[in-house]
């Protein structure tokens, strides 16, 4: 950028004295733009996060229903199909099941993970089983345990 004498400020010449480079212009546009990007980015995660959220938390709700339903035996049967199917309509790929292994059972609930997630391998913190049981490679789990 040009410095500017007071001599042709003076004499009318302002035009050629004031203005920026195309270079800072476009460095103003660029980080501009990827301040934008960062923002957008930023938007889509959370909006990721949140539907990940979501299904953990119908899954939980369901596991919990699961398991106050088994309080009753003459309608464990019809309740775990009950379960299961609102699970299937809830989640994607949903499926509810109890597994029981002596005096306390888990009320396992298993649905298809966002597409986005990191593989298996990439995560850092891996879950544990869910409930004893592995999930299956793109699926995620909650599992409950009550007693009976």
């Amino acid at each position: 950028m040009t410095r500017c004498s007071p001599n042709l400020q003076l004499r009318g010449y302002a035009s050629a004295c004031g203005g920026s480079s195309l270079i800072e212009v476009m460095l103003a546009v660029a980080l501009t733009a990827v301040t934008a990007l960062g923002l957008i980015a930023g938007q889509l995660w959370i909006a990721r996060e949140a539907r990940a959220m979501t299904l953990r938390e119908q899954a939980a709700w369901i596991a919990d229903s699961v398991a106050e339903a088994m309080v009753a035996p003459s309608t464990i049967d019809a309740a775990t199909r009950q379960w299961n199917a609102r699970a299937s309509v809830l989640l994607p790929h949903g499926e509810a099941s109890v597994g029981a292994s002596g005096a306390v059972a888990a009320a396992r609930v298993t649905w298809a993970s966002v597409q986005d997630m990191p593989h298996a391998d990439d995560v850092i913190d891996k879950p544990e089983s869910c409930g004893g049981v592995d999930a299956a490679p793109g699926f995620s789990c909650i599992a409950l345990a009550f007693a009976q």
